[in-house]
């Protein structure tokens, strides 16, 4: 008769075991709500669901991502539409918000 051979026998994974080099990219992100704090009051970008875009200073805005913005133009396909003082903005309709170039 013919001896099976046995599996080996494994020890489970510890912490230990996987841990991988810590990489400072890793350690250094940043949040949407992080992001969204360092450009309130600062000029940004918003696009629609529509494709039109907004450019102004981001007053603030809430869970619901409702945009109060200042000094706003109105671009649609690229030329400027129209000028606001004040724009208010339903957080649905946003696609998304970016810090406007320098």
């Amino acid at each position: 008769m013919s001896e099976a051979a046995a599996p080996a026998e494994t020890a489970p994974e510890t912490a230990a075991d996987t841990t991988a080099p810590v990489d400072e990219a890793a350690t250094n992100k940043r949040s949407p709500s992080d992001f969204l704090k360092a450009v309130l009051g600062r000029p940004v970008n918003v696009r629609l669901n529509s494709g039109t875009d907004y450019k102004g200073v981001l007053a603030c805005l809430d869970g619901y991502m409702n945009i109060a913005m200042e000094q706003t133009e109105e671009y649609v396909d690229g030329q400027l539409k129209a000028k606001y003082g004040d724009c208010f903005i339903r957080g649905n309709n946003v696609l998304y918000i970016s810090a406007a170039r320098k």
